[in-house]
């Protein structure tokens, strides 16, 4: 007998990241950009291409509205630090991964493929990253 599965709702009620999450997360990823050494704008670039006075003000401390394209960009870049944590054990050698060059990327390091500008590029990295920490 077949029974059908209740469906869900196309679009939750909750932001997916609120507000304060976001915020935590340019904090989280302006910090981590410092221990890369990725000029602001290889920053701005990673970050879809972030204007230099709104890269200024967040560096500030001044984050206005997070759409979701940069929540989303945020959220790849916390997921490639949290697996260069589980694949390093020295945290140095992670922060310095990402800047040499790597035969998986065609000889590019992973900074030269997350700043090609397109959320993809970070997807790439990030996925890199997770199949290798799953073995």
């Amino acid at each position: 007998m077949l029974v059908e599965v209740p469906r869900t709702q196309s679009a939750p009620e909750l932001a997916r990241i609120t507000d304060a999450e976001a915020h935590a997360m340019v904090r989280a990823v302006l910090r981590l950009f410092e221990h890369w050494q990725v000029s602001d704008n290889q920053a701005r670039d990673i970050l879809g291409g972030l204007a230099a006075r709104t890269y200024a003000r967040w560096k500030a401390g001044e984050v206005g509205r997070i759409d979701r394209d940069l929540a989303t960009r945020l959220s790849l870049l916390m997921g490639i630090h949290k697996g260069l944590r589980y694949l390093f054990s020295d945290a140095e050698r992670g922060y310095a991964w990402v800047k040499k060059p790597n035969a998986i990327f065609a000889g590019q390091t992973p900074v030269d493929i997350m700043a090609a500008g397109d959320i993809f590029s970070l997807a790439r990295v990030r996925s890199w990253l997770d199949a290798e920490r799953g073995g």
